[in-house]
């Protein structure tokens, strides 16, 4: 009895809240207008603004190197131009997977998918200005 009452308490305690920060909203300066504030304590001790990689959905695209046979939904890929099967190049762009073989052919693979991407895929290590930069880092 006494956890229902502290519930229906707390849901009117936040839906008073909510209603006054909607009957406020008028008030609150819109996103250009709010100021530059320093950086708190726990920003300080992070890394400094120069050395933060941005985060992935600011970023053009990622790529990463897959040496071994890439198996899709249990069969082999192989490249539609060449038959390469490995040494693949995996581009993430927005939400489709591209495959790059080391022939240098390109071709869409639907089946993959970015949650794949995320989940095979290390950390970011470098960031490059154009693909070509990118390929070279990765050996290609």
């Amino acid at each position: 009895m006494f956890r229902r009452i502290r519930e229906r308490r707390n849901h009117q305690a936040a839906q008073r809240e909510y209603e006054e920060l909607t009957q406020n909203a008028h008030l609150m300066p819109a996103l250009d207008e709010i100021p530059d504030f320093p950086e708190t304590d726990a920003e300080q001790d992070f890394l400094p603004r120069d050395l933060r990689v941005p985060p992935r959905d600011q970023l053009a695209g990622l790529m990463m190197r897959w040496d071994e046979p890439l198996v899709v939904e249990g069969e082999v890929r192989t490249c539609p131009e060449c038959g390469a099967y490995r040494a693949w190049v995996v581009f993430l762009m927005r939400e489709s997977i591209w495959l790059r073989c080391s022939a240098g052919h390109e071709t869409l693979e639907p089946r993959l998918d970015a949650a794949w991407y995320n989940r095979n895929s290390g950390p970011l290590t470098s960031l490059h200005d154009t693909v070509q930069d990118g390929l070279k880092h990765l050996g290609r």
